[in-house]
């Protein structure tokens, strides 16, 4: 896992990605709600907007995001340049759109002439984009569990190991897997029985609210998992406070299987080995709140 891109434009996105005046009032920048510091998420069950009222899914995590083959929990746009777009012209987030962002932060004569420097040119939105575009695209987070990938000795303890091990034999890998370990298909939220508590319409009717197709009612992008011990609560709505009962749930409705409680927690173990070592970018060491 390696960052690629221009380090000017890395560098220049970062500072956009924590500028607030992309939000109309100038309240909200994208570091608001995808905190660096929080694995790329906010902590909360479900975040309000820019315009104050809640979001319909719970904030997934900005790291590793260009791993994906879908972004949002739903599958809406095909990548993060799309997802982009939707989010600066988006009232409930941000409430804008390219040309006036641009001609906003064209006001700052000390990042105009940044961009100058940058892009051999004046500020545009297409720069704007690209920017930010790049820097998402650097945010990725080598683990202990790469480095075990890579035959390290040591990287992950031995209960990690079995704890990997574990997570393969009973069937989490069939859905998480992948240099994300999920992020690469859609599956069915309850695929071996139906999770209590899900409503038949609103945010639980997942991909469905898409396609209108039925076989797409509660189905879901697959989460990555890196980082997923930093980035509690879980599942689409946020209900699921800690990764313990995530698992839990997993075993139970996800792979219609029962576990030994020694069994979860060794994959809860290898779960934290899929935190990134180095979540800031070392250039920016205070980028985020």
């Amino acid at each position: 896992m390696k960052a690629v891109g221009d380090p000017a434009r890395i560098a220049l996105g970062e500072r956009l990605f924590q500028d607030p005046r992309f939000s109309r009032e100038s309240t909200h920048s994208c570091a608001s709600c995808h905190q660096l510091r929080r694995g790329g998420a906010d902590g909360k069950a479900i975040s309000p907007g820019a315009d104050g009222k809640p979001a319909r899914f719970n904030t997934p995590t900005v790291y590793n995001s260009s791993f994906n083959f879908r972004q949002t929990w739903t599958g809406r746009y095909s990548g993060v340049e799309q997802l982009l777009d939707h989010v600066i012209g988006k009232p409930a987030v941000f409430a804008d759109n390219w040309d006036v962002v641009a001609a906003r932060l064209t006001r700052d004569e000390a990042l105009a002439a940044q961009f100058k420097d940058v892009y051999g040119d004046a500020l545009r939105p297409a720069y704007v984009r690209d920017a930010l575009d790049q820097y998402l695209r650097s945010l990725v987070t080598p683990s202990r569990f790469d480095r075990y990938l890579r035959g390290e000795a040591g990287a992950i303890t031995v209960e990690e190991e079995r704890g990997y091990l574990r997570f393969k034999s009973f069937g989490c890998a069939a859905c998480h897997q992948g240099i994300n370990l999920g992020g690469n298909l859609f599956q069915k939220l309850g695929a071996m029985r139906e999770m209590p508590g899900q409503e038949t319409s609103g945010a639980d009717l997942g991909r469905y609210r898409e396609t209108g197709r039925n076989i797409d009612r509660k189905v879901f992008r697959v989460p990555g998992l890196r980082n997923v011990a930093l980035t509690a609560p879980y599942f689409h709505d946020g209900s699921v406070a800690t990764l313990e009962e995530a698992v839990e749930l997993m075993f139970k409705y996800q792979l219609g299987r029962t576990a030994s409680q020694q069994d979860k927690e060794l994959i809860v173990r290898f779960l934290h080995t899929l935190s990134g070592e180095k979540l800031v970018p070392a250039a920016s060491p205070g980028a985020a709140p």
